[in-house]
């Protein structure tokens, strides 16, 4: 299924990449992004939280509501977005996951993340935030930009809460319940 039963148990009902997910949790929120020229913002005196080096975008046609589980299409978008940016997979120190918490996804993500950064996939920390906000659907890209703004900004990757038994088809670091110190200049977002 695609969401949740456990939604009455806030602490436990968004378990992505855990053995025991069922789904994803319906989540609220916000995030308002001013997005502009590096050089513009500078001129102005803003501050800056990051930039935005490189995006790639995919699609597949393997069913309707069904994703295939080596992530092909997925990996194609973050290989793009590194070449865009000009990055090599051990430039990055932190991916911001997708992490419905659904059976399918969250297989499918880790998958894509081995195929496009190999060995340095097993070494960067990854999280997903719905895990402590839920999925707030068409709201979620503005709300995991923002945060992954804030882990370049502030060094702190913030941890997949609720992840208490991992699944063995997810054998990345997805950052259990903990978050950690970490420098980082280059994150990838999953979306």
């Amino acid at each position: 299924g695609a969401t949740s039963p456990r939604n009455h148990d806030p602490e436990g009902a968004s378990r992505p990449f855990d053995a025991d997910r069922q789904g994803f949790v319906m989540g609220e929120g916000c995030a308002v992004l001013v997005v502009e020229e590096l050089e513009h913002a500078r001129r102005r005196g803003a501050r800056v939280y990051c930039e935005v080096t490189g995006y790639g975008s995919h699609s597949n046609a393997y069913h309707m509501t069904g994703l295939h589980p080596e992530g092909r299409e997925m990996s194609r978008a973050i290989d793009e977005a590194m070449a865009q940016a000009r990055i090599n997979p051990e430039d990055i120190g932190y991916i911001n996951a997708h992490g419905s918490g659904t059976k399918q996804n969250d297989v499918h993500e880790t998958g894509a993340v081995k195929r496009s950064l190999k060995q340095h996939a097993y070494r960067v920390p990854i999280s997903s935030i719905k895990s402590m906000i839920g999925h707030s659907l068409g709201a979620i890209g503005a709300l995991e930009m923002a945060a992954c703004a804030l882990v370049i900004d502030r060094d702190v990757v913030p941890p997949t809460a609720n992840l208490t038994t991992k699944d063995p088809e997810c054998d990345l670091d997805y950052t259990p319940r903990i978050a950690r110190e970490a420098h980082v200049d280059h994150v990838l977002s999953v979306a």
